[in-house]
């Protein structure tokens, strides 16, 4: 018996031995997704005159939407010209014309801009707890820690501070004491050795604020993110560009309508080097963001469609998801041949291979997927001990031109649509289990090959008043780290401020004075909600819910009806394409000494004179880039995933039939499925 007990642990030992050799280069315990990274902010729209510059290239380039950013980057919109970034699920900065914004930190808790000139709005509709976000300008730095709109101008030797819909912020100058920036409230800081500081009433809003107002609006009613994991970017454009269908295998998958015949996923866009990441992969598609970083992508049908798996309580980003593969004896075609680099989109449930982050850096991930795990398309149990080097079959790698290849010296410099080679075998080459090795170049760093508006040398030399350095790269993926300004234009150093205290219990900030005025703004200017519209019952009888002849202003309906309410359909924002440079000012009173301020003057509803504000050229509707969708030529995967309920009547169509009305195409672009909450 004890002979037998001895065996049994040694052969216990030699299985644990065996398999902890076999784990290594293999998977781990699950890797925590902070040790892998966290979601960059994205550039998510542009229009006009937009330049990008990241440190490592050696000019400015023109921007591009999707373009993932990283601490040290610089954005400027020229005139004509608007950009917008996203932060968060449901957070969004967006310049200008003239303005020149940079990026420079980012903390899972903390997220550093810099103005130097300009026009900037933070719209943040929900910012979590404990996170910080802060906006460094030349005269002060801004702090905010509440949800809300915040609007910050930068002219000269002035900042203004505007806060709305109960958003509440703390404005540290270059010296003197910080003070707090009420809801409804706009603060101006004049001067950096001795600035400043007075308060006023927040001015209405220009046509600037009502643009934000209203794409915000439109970005947050998504059709497509019933389908997504919350707080993932980019999925109204999914609503503009495809349709969603539901197949057995998959469940809902997203096919794109507006994509060139013989395209495949990872073959229209360029790998830039990011300094955390590593090559990164930015899609030149305007909805080509959640697509490549989130899910995988399937071919069905003959269709080529993006499954983001079952919904995870948060997205986990990722810079690709892609293997990668090398060969550098292939002869890829007669005259051809030489060192290549391919790659193609992971299938279904199978895993990434991170190429960065030292806490996962080669070894199997399935980071943010909830659904199956697949290797060598053997779908296994999460406790699988996997070796990465028998990952040798990805499924996609059959699909016809599913490989993207180029050579190794077109890599990583500009957009690779030109120089793909189509006439290769895939079966000649190898899964490597990495990222390509190769030498970082100026064009590396740059999206497109496009030049780029360069901003004003004095916008970049200004400097800002901040509560942290900026953040630098030492021993980054691009092995390199932030050295100097574009174009050898050296950044000036902050001007480092203390953080006021804000843990419960610190003393209140104090109010900025009120500042002096004969300009006031009145209190009736605010545009008042309009009434709720009648069921369509009373809209024909003409009387309203109690019987009574119908006045303007309507009860609700008497309890246990359910009217069919026709739904108000929104208009389109509007984005100024050409605002003027000139700003017009308000003459400038004669100043006197000011009165002492003896608690609530009358000067709070008073609207600063000295802050020249843009004069907004005549908005129009932001022009989505639809490409012409081409109609199938057999019907698509599945079946349709966004039905109405049947219950539901749209405004001016009758539902007595029992059926829902069918899709409606927005104006210019794809067939839209409407929204609702009917089963797909």
């Amino acid at each position: 018996m004890r002979t037998r007990k001895f065996f049994s642990g040694v052969l216990t030992c030699l299985v644990l031995a065996l398999a902890t050799a076999a784990a290594q280069g293999g998977e781990t315990p699950e890797v925590q997704p902070a040790a892998i990274g966290q979601t960059p902010p994205r550039l998510s729209y542009t229009q006009g005159q937009v330049s990008f510059w990241r440190p490592g290239a050696q000019e400015w380039a023109q921007a591009q939407v999707n373009t993932p950013l990283a601490p040290g980057d610089e954005l400027y919109a020229a005139s004509p010209g608007t950009l917008e970034m996203q932060a968060g699920g449901r957070a969004f900065v967006r310049a200008w014309a003239g303005t020149q914004i940079g990026l420079d930190n980012q903390e899972p808790d903390f997220v550093q801009f810099r103005v130097t000139t300009g026009h900037a709005s933070f719209d943040l509709r929900t910012l979590e707890a404990g996170r910080t976000v802060e906006v460094d300008t030349p005269n002060a730095a801004i702090t905010i820690e509440h949800a809300g709109y915040y609007r910050v101008d930068v002219a000269g030797e002035r900042t203004s501070v505007i806060t709305r819909r109960s958003g509440e912020a703390t404005v540290s100058p270059a010296s003197g004491a910080a003070v707090t920036v009420a809801p409804s409230e706009e603060v101006v800081i004049e001067g950096t050795a001795s600035p400043q500081v007075s308060s006023y009433a927040a001015p209405p809003l220009d046509d600037w604020d009502k643009w934000n107002y209203a794409r915000t609006d439109q970005l947050l009613d998504a059709v497509s993110a019933r389908y997504v994991s919350p707080g993932t970017y980019g999925v109204d454009d999914l609503d503009l560009y495809g349709t969603w269908r539901v197949v057995p295998t998959y469940g809902p998958v997203w096919v794109p309508t507006a994509v060139p015949t013989g395209w495949v996923p990872y073959s229209t866009g360029s790998w830039i080097l990011d300094p955390f990441y590593g090559w990164t992969w930015v899609d030149s598609a305007p909805w080509g963001w959640a697509p490549f970083h989130y899910g995988r992508w399937v071919f069905v049908d003959g269709f080529w469609a993006w499954a983001p798996g079952p919904v995870a309580p948060r997205p986990v980003y990722a810079p690709a998801l892609v293997a990668f593969y090398g060969g550098p004896d292939v002869q890829v075609s007669v005259g051809l041949g030489g060192p290549v680099v391919g790659w193609v989109a992971l299938c279904w449930g199978e895993p990434l291979v991170p190429w960065w982050g030292p806490a996962s850096f080669h070894r199997p991930w399935w980071g943010g997927w909830h659904g199956p795990r697949v290797v060598n398309n053997v779908v296994i149990s999460s406790t699988s001990v996997v070796n990465v080097q028998n990952i040798t079959v990805y499924r996609n790698a059959g699909v016809r031109n599913g490989v993207v290849v180029v050579n190794e010296n077109h890599f990583g410099h500009g957009p690779i649509t030109s120089s793909r080679i189509t006439r290769v075998d895939a079966r000649h080459l190898e899964p490597i289990h990495t990222a390509p090795r190769l030498a970082a170049a100026p064009a590396s760093f740059e999206p497109t090959a496009r030049r780029g508006t360069r901003p004003p040398d004095e916008a970049l030399r200004r400097p800002v008043v901040a509560t942290r350095p900026p953040h630098h790269w030492e021993g980054s993926a691009s092995g390199g780290e932030r050295r100097g300004g574009p174009a050898g234009v050296p950044i000036a150093s902050p001007n480092l401020v203390s953080r006021p205290p804000q843990h419960e219990g610190a003393p209140a900030l104090p109010r900025a004075p009120f500042g002096w005025s004969t300009v006031e703004r009145p209190t009736g200017d605010r545009v008042q909600p309009s009434s709720p519209p009648r069921p369509e019952a009373e809209r024909r009888s003409g009387r309203g819910p109690t019987g009574s002849p119908s006045t303007s202003h309507q009860g609700p309906a008497e309890p246990g009806q359910a009217p069919q309410v026709a739904r108000p359909t929104p208009a389109a924002p509007q984005v100024p394409t050409s605002p003027k440079t000139e700003v017009t000012k308000r003459p400038a009173p004669v100043l006197t000494t000011p009165p002492p301020v003896t608690g609530q003057a009358p000067a709070e509803q008073h609207r600063s004179p000295q802050v020249a504000r843009p004069t907004p050229a005549s908005p129009q509707a932001p022009a989505h880039r639809v490409e012409a969708a081409r109609q199938p030529s057999r019907p698509l995967p599945g079946e349709p995933a966004n039905h109405l309920s049947p219950n539901r009547a749209e405004a001016g169509k009758a539902s007595h039939e029992g059926r829902a009305p069918g899709p409606r195409a927005p104006q210019g672009g794809p067939e839209k499925q409407p929204g609702g909450r009917g089963g797909g």
